[in-house]
């Protein structure tokens, strides 16, 4: 479907709804006031991408609202249907930031799915064989383990064996589910190793800040990690690294895997000194480059508020950590950067993460950065706040809706004329730059962060040379 179509909505059955007001006492245990905010106006369904792509209502927000409300209030059944609706749902936010009534979806989205995964344990990766689950959950959440596993990838892209693989059709061999993983690869750059747990600041200090490296994002793209540190360096930031620090948790918890989850989170808090209220406050800010990490970061108060086992100073240390939880634009606009001085000649523009524009509304500082740059030509890019098709591990689960998400997202990016695409998030970027090799491989796909050091280093990437 084109851009500019107008959708033809499919309308939901006929539902009774329970008496407004009440709380249910089966089913999932959601504040049923957070499902009576949606007044069911619409005014989300041009900004919901499933609902773009396929003019379902049951594909829109107030769509799912209405399934999942019947379902709580006892009048429709979880049947394969409903399921597959809520399943589809890429859970983007770009609903929250449309809807007038300020609606929590994500409230209402996550322990309905939660819900739905107790009822049947492990649903939400059933679409993934065996390799991808170990993958997602023993790999990706942990950076030496990413780093150990994608040694053959990287040692095939600089051999050349990667090339000779697809082109003499060997690669045909390989089971489909991996081929698409290696697709979605991006060139593997050299990784930095390892930087020093305090890099001083340049010029006068500023402030005092940890800087949270990730797991799949400091494996895939090391020298946006390496950037993030030198650019807060060169902003006058003490940059404190703490070693014991690790995933976010955001895989196990977009995969009703709260248990684990809630482990990185208290190890989080552990590492970066959220447990010693005294220690903790000497730090201005815990920095991160992913929308996706920043959001689950800024999520940890209601993740351990919602264990009910959780003991209260862990709930305490969690509120500590998230409340100083900067994304790397944010941090900067609030400190008030440095300006770079030297120029990048391109023509570019911005994509963005729905973690970053929609749960964390952070939408003008990564572009008050970019136009910063001399040289840089910033131009807006049509849908920019529609999801691209990452979603964490959506591209792995629903892969055909991926699939046109991301083409989708790149006709437009291809339509702009730009040579370059900076986007905050690793799992848009993944997305993005596989599509764009089959569409327009010359363009250079980076975090805006990677472009403001080579603005401040001179150091031009090869991908403008």
């Amino acid at each position: 479907m084109s851009s500019t179509a107008t959708p033809q909505k499919t309308a939901l059955p006929v539902v009774p709804s329970g008496p407004a007001g009440a709380c249910p006492t089966a089913g999932p245990q959601i504040d049923y006031e957070l499902v009576l905010d949606c007044v069911h106006c619409g005014l989300c369904t041009s900004s919901c991408p499933t609902y773009v792509e396929t003019s379902n209502e049951a594909d829109s927000p107030r769509g799912r609202i209405y399934l999942m409300r019947g379902v709580i209030d006892g009048t429709l059944e979880l049947d394969e249907d409903v399921k597959r609706h809520l399943d589809l749902c890429l859970n983007c936010r770009a609903c929250e930031t449309a809807c007038p009534s300020g609606v929590q979806y994500g409230r209402i989205l996550e322990p309905f799915r939660a819900f739905m995964a107790e009822r049947e344990p492990g649903r939400q990766v059933a679409a993934l064989n065996a390799l991808q689950k170990f993958l997602l959950f023993h790999v990706f959440p942990y950076r030496l383990r990413n780093r150990v596993s994608l040694a053959p990838a990287r040692l095939m892209q600089w051999s050349g064996l990667d090339w000779l693989a697809e082109t003499s059709g060997l690669m045909g061999l390989v089971p489909q589910s991996l081929r698409g993983m290696k697709q979605m690869l991006p060139d593997l750059k050299p990784h930095y190793g390892q930087l020093p747990e305090v890099l001083e600041p340049v010029g006068r200090p500023r402030a005092r800040v940890a800087l949270f490296l990730g797991c799949v994002a400091d494996a895939l793209y090391p020298e946006t990690n390496y950037a993030t540190a030198k650019v807060l360096q060169a902003n006058g930031c003490e940059v404190w690294i703490p070693r014991a620090q690790g995933c976010c948790g955001a895989l196990h918890y977009h995969a009703s895997e709260e248990g684990p989850a809630r482990e990185f989170a208290a190890a989080n808090c552990e590492a970066f000194g959220a447990t010693d209220a005294a220690r903790f406050e000497a730090l201005d800010a815990i920095v991160t480059n992913a929308a996706g990490c920043g959001y689950q970061l800024k999520d940890y108060a209601h993740m351990m508020n919602a264990d009910p086992h959780a003991p209260g100073t862990q709930k305490e240390a969690a509120a500590r950590f998230q409340s100083k939880v900067r994304d790397i634009s944010e941090f900067l606009m609030e400190l008030g950067p440095v300006k770079p001085a030297h120029p990048l000649r391109v023509k570019a523009t911005y994509h963005d993460a729905c973690h970053l524009r929609h749960a964390q509304q952070i939408f003008k500082q990564p572009r008050a950065l970019l136009e910063m740059i001399p040289g840089l030509e910033l131009v807006p890019l049509p849908e920019s706040e529609l999801c691209c098709g990452a979603a964490g591990s959506y591209n792995l689960t629903q892969p055909e809706m991926a699939d046109r998400l991301g083409k989708r997202k790149t006709t437009n990016i291809a339509a702009t004329g730009a040579r370059a695409l900076f986007t905050g998030n690793v799992g848009c970027l993944m997305q993005i730059t596989r599509h764009l090799k089959a569409l327009d491989p010359g363009v250079w796909c980076a975090h805006p962060v990677d472009a403001l050091w080579a603005s401040y280093s001179g150091v031009m990437p090869k991908e403008l040379e």
